[in-house]
């Protein structure tokens, strides 16, 4: 493995302590993609919506109840709960 410069380690460092505002940043652009989308392109990015609020330690069947009811008004909602959050 090759040795990373600093830059490249700052790089990586300032990612990890700002992922959870990339990861709300995403789940926002998600949810405009979501209104818009249909058919399979719809099924990809739910699949998406889940990876991300995994990441965001969202609960398991919180995710679920979100992907199965297919409401990005919903998927909204929790967006903004997470916002007041931090």
């Amino acid at each position: 493995m090759a040795k990373r410069s600093s830059y490249q380690q700052r790089v990586i460092r300032n990612y990890y302590d700002n992922r959870d505002t990339i990861m709300m940043q995403r789940l926002g652009d998600l949810v405009t993609d979501l209104f818009l989308a249909e058919g399979k392109a719809r099924v990809k990015l739910w699949k998406r919506v889940a990876t991300t609020l995994e990441k965001l330690k969202v609960p398991a069947d919180r995710i679920e109840h979100l992907v199965q009811s297919d409401n990005p008004t919903l998927l909204a909602n929790e967006l903004k709960e997470l916002l007041k959050e931090t």
